[in-house]
């Protein structure tokens, strides 16, 4: 199988890399391109390959221009950090995607898959359906939550919360004030009703208001370690591969 990758991230394609030789050994990586320029020129002059990993947002802009440019006629399995409810665009369209940091069992499941994306249907058209669909698709971001408390509902507005994080399966919310509330919801359903310009899912555990942080750590690895304004149980590591995601968002939504 010849494989494509576009990702502007050194060690994110690195890592990429790695794991498809791991789930297939017999890959053959016929190149990584690191723009939306590269990119064009690549699928300009080369034959189209067995199948394209693709990062959304690359240093010249989104990876969707490519398609204006030129014909992509190869399977699309799109590498994204976009929320829950827009990935269900991406789903309908018989295009796959890996949501970043991608893990070996996501990977396994879109190679898998591989044989079931639609090889009729021009990718041009379907990426446009897919762009349609994300803006159909959304829905308005949350503003409060009802939080459960016996026998009443608690409104709680979210511009209180200052980070939100699991115990036991169970999502605890930290407000500025201190104050402390628990809802049966998943982090993946929590980040999907909140407006991401606001918050940003730092790792598995937490999720972590842009008006709480107070600085950022540079740690092993290549890592972040993002410190808030008030105490959190535990450090809250961003990990290498999303360690420019983290940048770009907190540096495009200062206020």
């Amino acid at each position: 199988m010849k494989i494509v990758i576009v990702e502007d991230e050194f060690v994110a394609a690195q890592n990429l890399e790695r794991m498809i030789q791991e789930v297939d050994g017999s890959t053959e990586i016929l190149a990584v391109l690191q723009s939306v320029e590269e990119s064009v020129e690549w699928f300009s002059i080369n034959a189209s390959p067995d199948v394209v990993f693709m990062d959304i947002h690359l240093a010249d802009g989104d990876v969707f221009s490519v398609f204006e440019e030129v014909e992509i006629l190869s399977p699309i399995i799109f590498t994204t950090a976009y929320d829950e409810y827009a990935l269900k665009a991406f789903e309908v369209n018989s295009i796959d995607y890996l949501l970043k940091p991608i893990i070996r069992q996501d990977l396994e499941r879109a190679m898998n898959k591989l044989t079931s994306l639609t090889s009729q249907q021009n990718n041009r058209e379907l990426v446009s359906q897919i762009m349609q669909s994300m803006h159909e698709s959304k829905i308005p971001y949350k503003r409060h939550f009802l939080i459960p408390n016996k026998d009443k509902l608690t409104p709680l507005p979210v511009d209180e919360i200052a980070y939100i994080y699991t115990e036991f399966k169970i999502a605890k919310i930290i407000c500025f004030n201190q104050k402390t509330f628990s809802l049966d919801n998943s982090l993946d359903e929590l980040m999907s009703q909140l407006n991401p310009a606001q918050f940003f899912r730092a790792n598995r555990q937490y999720i972590v208001s842009h008006r709480a942080i107070e600085d950022m750590s540079i740690w092993f690895g290549g890592k972040l370690a993002v410190n808030l304004s008030m105490e959190t149980p535990e450090r809250i590591i961003v990990s290498r591969a999303r360690n420019r995601d983290f940048k770009n968002w907190y540096m495009d939504n200062i206020l």
